[in-house]
This record gives C-alpha cells, sequence and structure tokens, in this order.
C-alpha cells in the first residue's frame, strides 16, 4: 500500500508521466491517421487523373496506396503497444511479474484470434506479391468456379479487402477467406462479345460488315486509346438452331473491357439493324 506521504510523489513522478505518455500516443496516432490520409489522398487524385485520361494506371501507384494504409496501420499498433509498456514501468509496475499472466493471456487471444492472425498473414503476402492492388477489378470466387462477386478494389489492409461492386454496394472481405481472385485490370484485359447470326445470312457478307464495325470503332477519337491493337473476329463460336455465334475480340486498356463490350454490342446491333439483320429470339447475346 502506497503511504499518504508518498501519494503526492507517485501522483507527480508516475501517474502525470504516464498520463502525458498516453495523450502523446494518442496525439501521435492522430498525427499518423493525418498524415496517410493526405498520401492516400494525393495518390487517389494521381489514380482518378490516370483513369479519366485513359492512361494506363500504374502498378506503382497501386502498390503505393496499399503500402501506405499497411504502414499506418503498423505504425498506429507499434504505438499503442510501445506506449503500454512505458505506461505499466512508469505506475511502478514490475514487468517480471506481468510475465507469467501475459503467457497465459497470449495463449489465450492466441486461440481466440487465430481468424485476426490469419487475416494478417494474407494480407502480408498480399502486399508482398502484388497480386492486385488500390483501383484494380477483380472478382471473389471459389477455386474452380468462374462466377462470383466483382468490383473495384476501393481499400486493402493486413486484415481486410473492401471491393465495391457496380450496383453500389460495398463488399467487405477478410483477407484470410479469399480463396481464388481473379485480377480482370492487370497489364491488359480482353472484350469477347458473341453476336448470333441467322443460319440462312451469308456469313461472309455479315464478316465484312462487322469488320467495318470494328474499324470505325478503332478510328474513333473517344476509343482508340482504350484499344490495344485492332479488334478481330475470332471466327465461328457455336453452332445451334436456327443461327450461329460470331465471336469477336479486342485488347483493351486493363478494367475497360466492360465498356468496350457494352460499345461494340451497341454498334454491331446498329449495324445489323440498319443491315436488315434480325437476331433470332432464341439468342441470348453472349458476352465476355
Amino acid at each position: 500500500m502506497v503511504s499518504a506521504v508518498s501519494v503526492p510523489t507517485w501522483l507527480r513522478d508516475s501517474l502525470l508521466p504516464t498520463v502525458v505518455l498516453v495523450l502523446g500516443a494518442m496525439l501521435l496516432v492522430r498525427f499518423v491517421h493525418w498524415i496517410g490520409g493526405l498520401h492516400r489522398a494525393s495518390i487517389d487524385a494521381r489514380i482518378r487523373e490516370q483513369i479519366e485520361s485513359g492512361v494506363i494506371v500504374s502498378e506503382e501507384s497501386k502498390r503505393s496506396r496499399a503500402v501506405s494504409e499497411a504502414v499506418e496501420w503498423t505504425a498506429t499498433a507499434v504505438t499503442f503497444v510501445v506506449a503500454i509498456v512505458l505506461a505499466i514501468d512508469l505506475l511502478g509496475v514490475p514487468l517480471t511479474t506481468l510475465v507469467a499472466p501475459a503467457t497465459v493471456a497470449g495463449v489465450a487471444i492466441g486461440f481466440g484470434a487465430q481468424q485476426v492472425v490469419g487475416d494478417l498473414l494474407a494480407g502480408f503476402f498480399l502486399f508482398a506479391e502484388h497480386q492486385f492492388g488500390f483501383g484494380d477489378v477483380i472478382r471473389l470466387s471459389m477455386p474452380g468456379q468462374t462466377t462470383g462477386i466483382t468490383g473495384t478494389v476501393e481499400e486493402l489492409t493486413l486484415r481486410v479487402t473492401k471491393l465495391r461492386t457496380a450496383g453500389g454496394e460495398l463488399v467487405i472481405v477478410p483477407n484470410s477467406a479469399l480463396r481464388q481472385v481473379t485480377n480482370l485490370s492487370k497489364d491488359w484485359s480482353r472484350a469477347v462479345v458473341d453476336v448470333p447470326i441467322p443460319v440462312e445470312e451469308d456469313l461472309e457478307e455479315v464478316t465484312t460488315l462487322l469488320r467495318g464495325v470494328l474499324d470505325t470503332m478503332k478510328q474513333d477519337a473517344r476509343w482508340h486509346d482504350r484499344l490495344l491493337g485492332n479488334p478481330v473476329i475470332a471466327g465461328v463460336e457455336t453452332i445451334d438452331v436456327g443461327y450461329v455465334r460470331l465471336r469477336l475480340i479486342a485488347r483493351t486498356l486493363p478494367g475497360k473491357q466492360f465498356d468496350v463490350e457494352r460499345e461494340l454490342r451497341y454498334r454491331v446491333a446498329m449495324a445489323l439493324r440498319a443491315a436488315g439483320i434480325v437476331s433470332p429470339t432464341a439468342a441470348s447475346g453472349g458476352g465476355g
């Protein structure tokens, strides 16, 4: 028990420095968050500018934003851990007496926080291997499947990945739950459109018509910079009852394949209608 005479001394030499230490740690964490927010805002502005100008978003920009979040999270955690250890020491509690309780607590927390540890390890490898980054369009699915959740990476931390879907929903997935990730905006993308054509039509004439559509789109200034090379007609993809499917393929900038596919479908539909070619009602109209 602390005697009455030593209480003022303890308050001055132990409690007051501890309070100042805790407040300093909180201010330092706020400062780290502020600096991190400014850095990410600068990177976000640069990425948006690259996207709006039709330039490929550099991998360096994506990694910089992800690393910024990881560094901010790590700095915050280290600051709090160091502050707690120093506060305990300033209060006069012998650290050696906390070894046994800390060991027991560590084991208990270890069993209860296996999921969190798994998330952090998975997040570390995501950063180390540059699998995807901020602004990438990815698809999350189970191994072996080609369907799943598709969206744009809005935030990537050591623990979770946040996706914004085309419908506007924000999907938050723990990193340890990522089983199969398909990066749809890595280096380049491919737009694929299947066009159903009635079997009675002259395929040579239809192919010539579609080739003219592709050439016109390539020469269009709005789409020229989004296309990497000339779009091509791959040929007959399938033969069904009453119609065949011609496949159109175009290499595009990363993440622009969906815009290119929509524009291709629109131009092809208008060209077929102008030529008097009616797609069979049984066809669903494909897509990549």
